[in-house]
């Protein structure tokens, strides 16, 4: 039976890449001199330091470049709050997000579901299994999930006839 997957999966080694260029050009850029403005990595969350509001936001954009740059699309990034560090100094964490969560994957099996095309979809872990008897059908479904769910990154995978 032919099937296909519905996951959200993202590169380490791009975001890896991308925080390294974005630590690059903050150290040579001439308006960071003397500031203590870099990005720290630890598995999928990032730490965005500076010493204010205003460099902490730049550094935040050009963050956001250089995933853009890598095909990371930045709607997975889960932005947090700014925090106070010692004297000065400000960070935030961004959360880069992975997987199906489960109020999402209840939506497009919803959205599936409410489409009358005759598939099945399940939830299995951080992805959303979906088979049909035919692939034009799982096709069709590919277009519908992409028309409806624009808030997320998605990527289809395993299909299978």
């Amino acid at each position: 039976m032919p099937s296909f997957d519905i996951v959200s999966e993202v590169d380490k080694q791009e975001v890896r890449n991308a925080v390294d260029q974005v630590n690059k050009e903050v150290s040579t850029r001439f308006d960071f001199k003397g500031s203590d403005a870099r990005v720290e990595q630890a598995e999928y969350v990032l730490t965005v330091y500076a010493d204010t509001e205003f460099q902490l936001d730049q550094v935040q954009d050009i963050l956001a470049q250089k995933l853009a740059k890598r095909s990371i699309d930045v709607k997975c990034l889960d932005v947090g709050n700014v925090e106070k560090v010692s004297g000065n100094k400000v960070k935030r964490s961004v959360t880069v997000k992975t997987g199906v969560e489960t109020e999402l994957a209840k939506k497009i099996v919803k959205l599936i579901k409410d489409s009358k095309l005759k598939v099945q979809a399940s939830i299995q872990g951080d992805s959303v299994r979906v088979s049909g008897a035919k692939r034009d059908v799982l096709q069709e479904t590919i277009a519908l999930v992409r028309k409806g769910i624009t808030d997320f990154p998605l990527q289809y995978q395993n299909f299978r006839d």
